[in-house]
């Protein structure tokens, strides 16, 4: 059961809604009693409304989170705003933030913040439940954690136990009645910093579960008569196996990082934004301009395939991008293929400019019509580029009798995962274990 706490978070209400698919409410009043409390439109509400899990949950829209972005905690206005613009590209997103920062009243309480690129994505990934942490959303404080944190406050500023301090008054001093502490002595003492004892210094701030811990130590100190007095340590042929349950809970947990690939923005590409998942997904190529490709303007996607030489338990999430401009400079080793139409042009931005050393990183991909050459430049990149082909479009056909590209998709897929593990690519991300 979830604690007060987490029901007076803001954070956890909005991402409880999504999870249950329940519309948060946005009204012009804390307590919303008719149909005319209710307000559309986000500029004009002063509050939102939660209404999941039969229960009712009300918080201004100025409501501080634990969302916090270059030191200063977002309100709660722009990170609903955010999810509502979570497939917008960055242009638009920065435009309507804009334009809702100038239809807000003057009393609806400060301007909508809008969110980079990274922080965007890891927000939106956090309020959908696909991870669990974000490094930019501060932890949860309970009511023991805090009741800890004073208790351990109080014995570092001596308060309770830990070492004495001098009295900040005058009085006597060895026992000599009518001998002043000089009260620039005083004054030093008062300044400087006041030291708990070994307890204070050993307990932090934050509760820690140990409750495995007595898990594990039953396993190896409980022999097969543990109520006989007098029983003998047990052996290690007494001593239980460890179930597979108590192994898994004693693994650390880690975020799996996402292998990334690039796409080319260039209009003359096959493969885009627009057309990329029915391809890699589907197995399906359809022109990137035509009515059956994706009208939605992204400026991201994610697909899940299987890797079985990687990981062949649980499927790999890829994130696709056709620009590194929101780059963290640790994204590139994360960077898995780049599809390529041979224009140079397109590696402007890279960490490797250079094609040649580009693809001694990362694997080309270049995507051309069946009957049609690659173009010279591309062949002369070597190996680190593979070349493959797709059947031309029949606009009377349309995705009808395409089952050519299915052949397609698996030779790139197997260049992909031949080529990460390769490069030590593992089930956690580079360099993780097989």
């Amino acid at each position: 059961m979830a604690s007060s706490a987490e029901l007076e978070d803001p954070l956890l209400n909005l991402r409880r809604a999504i999870a249950t698919n329940t519309t948060p409410l946005l009204t012009t009043t804390a307590e919303p009693t008719s149909a005319n409390d209710a307000q559309q439109d986000i500029a004009l509400a002063t509050h939102i409304q939660f209404n999941h899990d039969d229960m009712h949950r009300s918080f201004p829209l100025t409501t501080p989170t634990r969302f916090v972005s270059a030191g200063i905690p977002l309100d709660l206005r722009s990170i609903y705003f955010a999810w509502l613009n979570k497939d917008a590209t960055v242009p638009e997103y920065i435009s309507t933030t804009q334009r809702l920062n100038e239809e807000l009243p003057g009393g609806a309480g400060g301007s909508v913040q809008n969110l980079v690129f990274v922080q965007k994505l890891d927000l939106i990934a956090w309020l959908q439940g696909h991870s669990d942490e974000s490094e930019y959303i501060k932890p949860l404080d309970s009511e023991s954690a805090t009741a800890q944190a004073t208790s351990a406050a109080d014995v570092a500023s001596g308060a309770t136990g830990g070492v004495a301090t001098l009295p900040s008054t005058s009085t006597a001093v060895g026992g000599k009645a009518g001998r002043q502490v000089d009260p620039r002595l005083i004054e030093i003492y008062e300044g400087e910093r006041k030291m708990g004892d070994r307890n204070s210094v050993l307990r932090g701030v934050k509760p820690t579960d140990f409750s495995h811990v007595r898990k594990t130590a039953a396993t190896f100190l409980t022999s097969r008569h543990p109520n006989r007095p007098g029983a003998a340590p047990p052996t290690s042929s007494t001593l239980p196996a460890p179930s597979a349950a108590l192994v898994s809970n004693l693994k650390k947990p880690s975020r799996r990082l996402e292998p990334i690939i690039l796409l080319s923005p260039s209009a003359s590409s096959l493969l885009r934004m627009s057309n990329i998942k029915s391809f890699l997904d589907s197995g399906v190529y359809i022109p990137a301009n035509s009515a059956e490709a994706s009208t939605t303007s992204v400026n991201l996607l994610h697909i899940s395939r299987t890797l079985p030489s990687i990981d062949a338990s649980r499927p790999l999430r890829f994130i696709l991008v056709d620009t590194p401009d929101q780059f963290k400079p640790d994204y590139w080793s994360r960077v898995v293929a780049v599809f390529t139409t041979g224009q140079t042009w397109q590696f402007k931005g890279y960490k490797w400019t250079q094609p040649t050393e580009l693809f001694s990183h990362v694997l080309g991909v270049y995507v051309g019509w069946q009957g049609e050459e690659p173009p010279p430049v591309v062949k002369g990149w070597g190996r680190g580029v593979i070349s493959v082909k797709v059947d031309k479009w029949n606009s009377v056909q349309g995705s009808a009798g395409r089952w050519r590209d299915r052949e397609v998709v698996e030779q790139v897929w197997g260049s992909i995962e031949e080529s990460m593990r390769a490069r030590g690519w593992g089930k956690d991300g580079p360099g993780g274990a097989r």
